[in-house]
């Protein structure tokens, strides 16, 4: 095979992403509209006919008195408002809470020149509110935007008003990092006003409930109403952009094509840097070596991250990140040979290379699984070594006690509703993704059972919080079992029904499947629907799927009805696993026949285009739970209907598999993150059950490449500008500052959620303590960060630019996001990866350092771990019971100054390189301690493509700068060169440190304004 140079591509790639033309083609449609992300999207009220909030939010309008909606030559059907005294459109006041910036845009026709008359007025009262008077008011004359936060601070924009009797597209925008507030008229900038409120909670609160917003009527009593008409009203998190209203605008003129957000130039507003500056320890780099790297015949190489690095003025540096390129496909390694690929580091003229050499062996055997779990209800957590209680043990009772207060009904109604059955007394419904009109209702119930059998399996120290789980758990799967057993029988005997999945007629008096869910609109004809169904609502979605539709709010649109589907499948299996409930088990089993009746008839080419739809074919891990259903029955048609899950072309490359993932293969880049980490969960999962190495390769080198060359410091792994959209992978791989960073936030938590389950399960298979190194990022970092201070309030996206500010929800548990749902799982489940075992029980892995105590009931041994780590840097484990078997401990990667053991107070004499596990054999006696000391540092965790802008640890815990207030630039910090500890004091006890007199402290600690990243200069 002839040697090649790639480097050239990889610059072509490059600069083909500088100019914003990127080959990914993951999203299209309205979630994607006009090139901005549905993640920086509050509501969207089209007033074509109806009140209806059109994004996810379920946000929907109401009128004092009935809506007026007439017939418009440009925009067909628009809402017209008469000035007159009630006519006027009111939004739910949880619209405005908790928001960083805001965009308002729209299209006004204005009848009338009346002052006072506004298009918009949000807030509490005349003194807190923000309104656009397109007239003016009796004060001043034009079109006034003005935002006041109390009486001496308001602020105003002032431009000519706006013309009578023709469209106008109407924006305004609160930059609050920016301090600025810009109205548009028709794309262009007709005013602004500087210095405004510098946080939003001045004007609305944090919690919206009591706001009022209007739109057509003011606050100021007396004042008129609107006279005219509205289309297209928009709600935006984020600044729009110039470019961004652009796209809006030009996109609804006519004949005009609305342009695909995925391939529009990013909008840079991140500070630039030279790309031929070199940053940080690169400043002082002046070599680093070639690599050698075999791979076999057809799989991409897999290339290390980081080399050795060689410094000057004696500098002790890091290992210096490599960028490779990343190409779309293996061809470069279908031939026996050598080759060679050109690498570079960021900022310098360093162009390391690979030498690859592609043997025509076949791959090297995938691993066998050599560990086991412990049951949740064999680890507890402990207070530490002070006796204070941990943040985990804070999280667990915030989750917890909030979870023992819920209704189960709340978590039913939904499936009562699709089964036309009667409420219990009482009883009210979710909201947010649960609610009424939303098509992915009864996904919170998944999540809900998963969490009230772990919190069952959990709760051993308190009986009364076990027992009351113990009835939650009956009462659900009662009803749910109660409500399967109706699905495609007869409502009474001799009565027509339809027993065969793949015969479901359409709902009586329709002419087509729809996903209406309306109280008018939905079908409850259970009766018609297949012996087995579930779910929320009634199945037309799985169905439309098959045929072809797109994610949506329309009743001709679905919303990912297997990723519903799986969640509660999943918590169907967990109640079975740890009660033994039977009828758990048939829901679970009796909707797996329907799925694997419906998809077992469908053609390979509709699989593979239904599961590249984006959102719509999203199907969560159901791959996981059909081979698990397999793992359970050992019946073969659940391990035939789990890869029927297999995304092909992720996965494979193509129905032929000629690459993919499997072959080491970067086929995710630009896709919906937590739409693909579930299916890769799923892939481990089949693995396990039918030994074919391919599905172990494809989520090895999945959790490589997206740790590498997409995490960000918390350990989230999604937040792209480019694609647009902040649940994205970035367009190209390691191109974090670049395409990342996305103005929406980064980092959706129910992602990170999935790659901690993925990490702990490809561990079972492969020891590496990157593994678990990644595992303790996540968890300290993002997911212990995740949660509010003093409720199980979680977030969504965790922002990470300048002075943001974490948002949390779902106080109550009575409205779920996908990350709100994921979060009363992982906080009941805090103990989980702390210990593994070998399956035989020889061997015991201490993976984190956790006060806590594991019960090994199969050798009848106890292990209590004592230490107040992370503000503590040893731990000690306290052996109870007697017997011979491995100590396996991890040395973490971050060790860098040294790993020390002590068994019952001698020091030993062992060999613990960092990033590995330690093996200590003895035959251990009741009362042995073992003791390991690991002392902490700091050191700095660099984006890979802007090594300036990194991120400041102490051990594995991720350190925040406290700010107070939004920013536009990164917090510039310089630090000694040759050890940065020299400029940073502080209380290592209590985590508290200054840079320069700003405090910096953990993230999960941090609840204000926060700096993730620094630009730090090294001096």
């Amino acid at each position: 095979m002839k040697s090649h140079t790639v480097f050239l591509r990889f610059i072509l790639i490059a600069t083909i992403l500088t100019k914003g033309f990127s080959t990914v083609q993951a999203q299209s449609g309205d979630q994607i509209l006009d090139g901005i992300g549905e993640t920086g999207m509050i509501a969207r009220y089209v007033f074509n006919g109806d009140l209806k909030d059109w994004s996810r939010n379920n946000l929907h309008a109401t009128a004092d008195q009935h809506a007026t909606f007439i017939n418009d030559k440009r925009f067909g059907k628009v809402l017209s408002l008469s000035g007159k005294k009630n006519d006027f459109i009111q939004i739910p006041a949880e619209a405005l809470a908790d928001m960083e910036s805001l965009s308002i845009s729209g299209w006004v026709y204005l009848r009338s020149q009346k002052k006072d008359q506004v298009v918009f007025d949000f807030g509490k009262d005349m003194h807190t509110h923000f309104f656009a008077a397109p007239s003016g008011t009796n004060l001043q004359e034009g079109f006034q935007s003005v935002i006041t936060a109390g009486k001496n601070n308001q602020r105003g924009a002032v431009s000519p008003a706006l013309v009578l009797n023709k469209w106008v597209y109407l924006t305004i925008v609160l930059d609050i990092p920016a301090q600025m507030m810009t109205t548009y008229v028709d794309a262009v900038p007709v005013g602004e006003a500087k210095q405004i409120p510098r946080e939003l909670s001045k004007v609305f609160g944090s919690s919206g409930d009591k706001n009022k917003l209007y739109i057509g009527k003011s606050l100021l009593t007396g004042s008129p109403t609107l006279d005219g008409m509205l289309h297209d009203f928009r709600i935006y998190r984020v600044p729009l952009s110039k470019n961004q209203l652009t796209a809006i605008y030009s996109n609804a003129q006519p004949g005009v094509s609305n342009r695909a957000g995925n391939v529009t130039k990013v909008e840079d507003n991140l500070p630039e840097f030279p790309l031929t500056q070199a940053q940080l320890y690169n400043a002082y780099l002046v070599a680093v070596p070639d690599v050698q790297v075999e791979t076999a015949l057809g799989d991409l190489p897999r290339l290390p991250s980081y080399v050795p690095g060689t410094y000057k003025e004696d500098m002790l540096g890091p290992k210096v990140r490599v960028l490779w390129p990343s190409p779309n496909d293996n061809s470069t390694v279908l031939e026996a040979g050598r080759y060679t690929i050109t690498g570079r580091v960021p900022g310098t003229d360093l162009q390391p290379k690979a030498i690859v050499t592609v043997k025509a062996s076949k791959a090297a055997a995938a691993p066998g699984l050599k560990l086991a779990t412990f049951g949740l209800n064999q680890v507890s957590l402990q207070a530490d070594a002070q006796n204070q209680q941990t943040k985990f043990i804070e999280n667990r009772d915030k989750f917890i006690k909030t979870l023992a207060t819920t209704d189960p009904n709340s978590f039913l109604y939904m499936f009562r509703d699709a089964f036309g059955k009667p409420q219990p007394e009482g009883a009210k419904p979710l909201g947010v993704w649960d609610s009424r009109d939303t098509k992915l209702r009864g996904h919170a119930t998944g999540h809900y059972l998963t969490a009230i059998a772990q919190a069952y399996a959990s709760t051993g120290y308190d009986k009364t919080l076990q027992a009351n789980f113990a009835g939650k758990m009956t009462y659900m799967v009662n009803s749910l079992y109660e409500l399967a057993q109706l699905s495609g029988k007869p409502q009474q005997e001799g009565a027509v029904a339809v027993a065969d999945p793949i015969a479901i007629p359409y709902g009586p008096g329709k002419s087509a499947y729809d996903s209406d869910l309306s109280q008018e609109g939905i079908r409850t004809d259970y009766w018609n629907w297949g012996v087995g169904y579930i779910s929320a609502y009634p199945p037309d979605q799985f169905i439309m799927l098959e045929k072809g539709a797109k994610y949506g709010g329309q009743i001709t649109q679905v919303w990912a009805p297997y990723y519903t589907l799986h969640k509660i499948l999943a918590g169907l299996i967990d109640i079975y696993e740890v009660s033994g409930n039977e009828k758990a088990l048939q829901v679970a089993t009796g909707m797996a026949d329907w799925v694997h009746a419906r998809l077992s008839q469908l053609p390979k080419e509709t699989l593979i285009q239904m599961w590249n739809t984006y959102i719509a074919g999203e199907f969560g891990g159901m791959n996981e739970t059909m081979a698990h259903l397999y793992r359970i029955t050992h019946k073969e048609h659940y391990l035939k209907t789990a890869q029927l899950f297999d995304n092909i072309d992720m996965f494979f490359g193509d129905a032929q598999h000629t690459h993919g993932l499997a072959k080491n293969v970067d086929t995710f880049r630009g896709l919906h993150a937590n739409q693909h980490i579930p299916q890769i969960v799923g892939s481990i999962e089949l693995y396990q059950v039918s030994d074919l190495p391919e599905y172990y390769r494809v989520a090895d080198n999945f959790w490589y490449k997206a740790v590498n060359d997409y995490m960000y410091s918390i350990g989230g792994v999604a937040g792209a500008r480019n694609p647009a959209n902040a649940e994205v992978f970035t367009a190209e791989p390691a191109t974090l500052y670049e395409n990342g960073f996305s103005e929406g936030g980064q980092n959706e938590t129910c992602a990170t959620y999935n790659m901690l389950k993925l990490t702990s399960n490809l561990f079972l298979f492969d020891q590496r303590a990157e593994y678990m190194d990644y595992y303790e990022r996540g968890l300290y970092n993002h997911i212990l960060a995740s949660v509010a201070e003093n409720t199980p309030a979680n977030t969504y996206h965790v922002p990470l630019r300048p002075g943001a500010i974490k948002q949390f929800g779902n106080p109550n548990m009575t409205g779920f996001t996908c990350c709100n749902g994921t979060a009363i799982e992982s906080g009941t489940k805090l103990q989980h990866s702390i210990y593994f075992k070998s399956k035989d029980d020889q061997a015991l892995y201490v993976n984190l350092f956790i006060p806590s105590t594991l019960e090994w009931t199969e050798r009848q041994i106890t292990v209590e771990q004592k230490t107040s780590f992370p503000k503590q840097d040893e731990t000690e484990l306290t052996i109870k019971g007697n017997g011979r078997f491995d100590l396996h401990v991890r040395v973490p990667g971050w060790a860098t100054k040294g790993f020390y053991v002590a068994i019952n107070g001698k020091a030993q004499r062992v060999q613990a390189q960092p990033g590995t596990y330690l093996k200590l054999s003895r035959n251990w006696k009741k009362g042995d301690r073992i003791t390991l000391k690991m002392p902490f540092q700091f050191h700095l965790d660099p984006v890979m493509d802007q090594q300036n802008i990194a991120s400041l640890f102490y051990g594995p815990i991720l350190l925040a700068a406290q700010e107070t207030e939004a920013r536009k630039d990164w917090r510039k910090v310089t630090l000694d060169a040759k050890d940065i500890s020299r400029s940073i004091t502080g209380d290592p006890q209590r985590l508290a440190f200054k840079i320069d007199g700003v405090d910096f402290k953990p993230f999960y600690d941090t609840y204000g304004r926060h700096s993730v990243y620094l630009d730090v200069t090294l001096k």
